[in-house]
C-alpha cells in the first residue's frame, strides 16, 4: 500500500496491492512545535495545581480530594492506584456500518480488558490505543475527516467510565470510477465490468473496493480469462472537495477453452487419463476458474494425494489452456476401528484395514471384521472410486456372517456387487443412486409362528436392489434445514425348492427446520412392503423388523411387531414408522434432543397404520469436528410383554 501524502489521504484497511494518493486541501500545512520550556516556567510554584494538559487522553484526578501527602508520593499513588472501569463509544449513531463496530469490538484493548482492574496509566494508554483504532476504521469507510477525542467520567462513589468521542466529519465519496481495459474481452466485456460493483457516487469505503477488485478477478477467471492481468485499484483523493477518484487498468488477453490434462509420470497415483474421467470439465468446455479448483479438491479428497497442484498453461493453440497437474501420494493404507452399543443389539466391536490403491487407479482392498456379542462377521471387499466418471464407485463383495437375533438366528454368505453414485461430506451430492446384484445364501433358525415350534431351513436368495435418493439437506451428518426422500426396490428370487419371487419396497422421507439459532425440528417417516408372497415363504433375515436406535427408540433392536409363543418377534411384511425430535444447542459444543418415535410392523403387505408402539426419551449430542457423536436413552410409552424399560443408543451422526 503507498502512503498517503497528505495530511489526512490514507484509505485504510484495503487489501495489499492498492495505491492511495491524496492531495491536500489549499492552505494546509504543518505546525511547528512549541518550545519545551519558556522563562517564565522558572518562576512556577512545584505544589500549585497541575495546568490542563490536553495532550493526555484521561483526565487527571483531582490531587485536592487526596489525602495530605506529600506531592511525590501523590503522583505515585494516582499513577498506580487500581481500579474498575467501563467505557462507552459516543457521535456513532448513524454513522458507518455494523462492520465499524464489530471489528472495533474485536481489536479493542478497552473491550478486551473490561472487568479487569487498570491502573489511571493503563487507561490513559488503552484509551489512546482506541482512539486510534477508532480513527483508523472511520476513514476505512470514508470518512477522512474524522476525529476521536478522549475523556474520563468519574461520578462520586462510581467506577469511571473512558469516553471515546467521534467526530466523523464529511463522508467522501467517488467522483469518478473507471475499469480501463475491459473493452478488450468483446462480448464478454459487461460481465467484468459489472463484477466491479463500485460506482462514482459510491462511498470511499476500503471493504468494498477491496470486495470489487476481488470479484471482478473471480469473473475474469470463470468466464474464460485465465491469465488476464488487473493492476491494483489507483485512488486519488481531493481533501479540498471531499472526494476520490478510482481507476484500475485490466488486459484480460484472449478467451480460452480446456484443452489437455497433464500430470507427473512421477506421482505414483494417478495418470492424466484418470484426472480427466475426475474433472468435471471436457476438451473444449469453456475455461472456468472454479472447475479448476473443483479438480484440485476432489483429487485431495481420494484420499491418495497428500498435495495437488492444479494450474492452468498456455494451450497448443492461442485459444486453449491445459491443465498441468502434480500429484504426491498420500500412505495408502488405514487401519479403522469402531465401538458401539444398542439395547437388543449388544456391544460390537469392528476392525478394518484398507489399501486404497492396491489396484490402480483407485482400487481398494477392504478386510473387514466384526466381533459382538450378537454379530460374527468377516468381509472383504474390492473397491474402485471414479469408475468411468467422477463420483461412481464399483464395488464387489464376499462376506461370511453369523447373527443372532430375538427373531431368528442365521449363518449367511453373500456374494454382491454395485455400481453407485454416492455422497460425502466434501461433495454433498443432491442426487444418489445405486443398482447391485446380490446372491445370498442363508441357513436360518426361526419357529413356527402358530405353535412355536423350532425349525431350521436353508435359502438361496438372488436379489437385483436398486435405489434412489434425494438430499435437499444443508449437512450430510447433521443437517439443520431442508429435506430428504429416499427409495429403494429389490425384485428378489427365492431359489431353493420351488421357484418363487416377491418385492421389497421402502420408502424414507426426514425434514429439518430450524426454530432458532440454537434449535432445530426435525423429523422423519418410512414406510415398507413386501409384495408377492406370504410372510413365511419370506426369510426371516428379509423381513421387515422394528425398535431400535435407527427405528423406534426404547425399543428393543427389532423387537416390534407380531410375536410368536415364545414372545420373541417374527418380523411382517410392511412397516410403519414415524420419529420427532429437538435438536437443542445446550452449551458449548454439547446438546440435548428430546425425542418421540413411533411405528409398528403388519403381516398384510399394506400397513393398516395401527397398534402404533411409542417411544420416548432424552439424547445428549457431542459436536464434534467430524460429526455429531449421539447418546440417546429412551423408554417406551405403551410397551409389550416382555420390553425394557430402558434403551439405549450409541452412535456417530444423528438419528436421521
Amino acid at each position: 500500500m503507498k502512503p498517503d501524502t497528505g495530511r489526512r489521504g490514507t484509505l485504510f484497511g484495503v487489501a495489499a496491492g492498492m495505491m492511495i494518493v491524496s492531495a491536500p486541501a489549499a492552505g494546509q500545512g504543518v505546525a511547528t512545535p512549541a518550545p519545551l520550556l519558556t522563562p517564565a516556567d522558572a518562576d512556577l510554584d512545584p505544589d500549585s495545581p497541575l495546568a490542563p494538559l490536553p495532550d493526555i487522553g484521561v483526565a487527571w484526578p483531582d490531587l485536592s480530594a487526596l489525602p495530605a501527602t506529600p506531592p511525590a508520593a501523590q503522583a505515585q499513588a494516582s499513577a498506580t492506584a487500581v481500579m474498575r472501569y467501563g467505557w462507552r463509544i459516543d457521535g456513532l449513531d448513524g454513522i458507518g456500518s455494523p462492520l465499524l463496530r464489530q471489528r472495533f469490538d474485536e481489536l479493542s484493548v478497552l473491550a478486551g480488558n473490561d472487568g479487569k482492574d487498570a491502573n489511571a496509566a493503563q487507561l490513559d494508554r488503552r484509551a489512546r490505543q482506541d482512539a486510534d483504532l477508532l480513527l483508523t476504521l472511520l476513514k476505512a469507510e470514508g470518512y477522512y475527516d474524522a476525529a476521536v477525542t478522549t475523556g474520563v467520567e468519574q461520578a462520586a462513589g462510581k467506577r469511571p467510565t473512558v469516553v471515546l468521542t467521534a467526530a466523523p466529519g464529511a463522508l467522501y465519496r467517488f467522483a469518478g470510477v473507471t475499469v480501463a481495459g475491459v473493452e478488450q474481452a468483446g462480448d464478454k466485456a459487461a460481465p467484468l465490468r459489472e463484477a466491479f460493483a463500485v460506482k462514482t457516487g459510491d462511498a470511499v469505503d476500503a471493504d468494498a473496493v477491496a470486495a470489487a477488485d476481488a470479484q471482478l478477478r473471480t469473473r475474469a477467471g470463470e468466464i474464460g480469462f485465465p491469465f488476464a492481468t488487473i493492476g491494483a485499484p489507483e485512488i486519488v483523493v481531493d481533501r479540498a472537495a471531499r472526494t476520490a477518484t478510482l481507476q484500475m487498468e485490466v488486459a484480460p488477453g484472449t478467451a480460452r477453452r480446456f484443452g489437455t490434462i497433464t500430470a507427473n509420470a512421477n506421482n505414483r497415483v494417478f495418470d492424466a487419463a484418470h484426472v480427466q474421467e475426475i474433472a468435471r470439465f471436457r476438451p473444449g468446455d469453456p475455461y472456468a476458474a472454479s472447475q479448476v479448483d473443483d479438480l484440485r479438491r476432489a483429487l485431495i479428497q481420494t484420499g491418495l494425494v497428500s498435495t495437488a497442484e492444479v494450474k492452468p498453461v498456455p494451450g497448443a493453440t492461442p485459444d486453449t489452456v491445459d491443465i498441468a497437474v502434480r500429484l504426491a501420494p498420500a500412505p495408502p493404507r488405514t487401519v479403522a476401528g469402531e465401538l458401539g452399543y444398542g439395547t437388543g443389539e449388544g456391544a460390537r466391536a469392528e476392525l478394518s484395514w484398507t489399501h486404497r490403491n492396491l489396484f490402480p487407479p483407485e482400487g481398494a482392498l477392504t478386510l473387514r471384521g466384526v466381533l459382538g456379542t450378537r454379530e460374527q462377521l468377516g468381509q472383504v471387499t474390492v473397491r474402485r472410486n471414479n469408475f468411468r466418471g467422477r463420483d461412481r464407485v464399483l464395488t464387489g463383495q464376499f462376506a461370511v456372517a453369523h447373527l443372532v437375533r430375538d427373531a431368528f438366528e442365521a449363518n449367511t454368505l453373500t456374494l454382491s456387487t454395485t455400481l453407485e453414485r454416492q455422497t460425502n461430506i466434501f461433495f454433498q451430492k443432491k442426487w444418489i443412486w445405486s443398482l447391485g446384484a446380490e446372491l445370498v445364501a442363508s441357513d436360518e433358525r426361526d419357529v413356527i409362528a402358530s405353535t412355536g415350534e423350532p425349525r431350521r431351513r436353508t435359502f438361496l436368495i438372488g436379489a437385483l436392489p436398486a435405489s434412489l435418493g434425494y438430499d435437499g439437506s444443508d449437512d450430510l451428518l447433521n443437517p439443520t434445514r431442508g429435506f430428504r426422500l429416499a427409495g429403494r426396490a429389490s425384485p428378489e428370487l427365492s431359489l431353493q425348492g420351488a421357484v418363487f419371487g416377491y418385492t421389497r419396497i421402502q420408502l424414507d422421507a426426514s425434514a429439518y427446520q430450524p426454530l432458532t439459532d440454537t434449535a432445530v425440528v426435525a423429523g422423519r417417516i418410512r414406510l415398507g412392503t413386501i409384495l408377492g408372497a406370504p410372510r413365511d415363504q419370506v426369510a426371516p433375515s428379509r423381513r421387515f423388523y422394528a425398535g431400535g436406535g435407527a427405528s423406534v427408540r426404547g425399543y428393543g433392536f427389532q423387537s416390534i411387531g407380531p410375536r410368536d409363543p415364545n414372545n420373541d418377534p417374527i418380523g411382517g411384511r410392511s412397516l410403519a414408522e414415524f420419529g420427532l425430535e429437538a435438536r437443542i444447542k445446550a452449551f458449548g459444543n454439547f446438546g440435548i434432543v428430546p425425542f418421540l418415535d413411533g411405528g409398528n410392523i403388519y403381516t398384510d403387505g399394506v400397513p393398516d397404520f395401527g397398534g402404533f408402539r411409542y417411544g420416548a426419551g432424552l439424547g445428549v449430542r457431542y459436536y464434534s469436528s467430524f460429526g455429531p457423536i449421539r447418546v440417546d436413552v429412551g423408554t417406551p410409552l405403551n410397551p409389550q410383554t416382555g420390553d425394557s424399560r430402558i434403551a439405549v443408543y450409541v452412535s456417530l451422526g444423528q438419528a436421521f
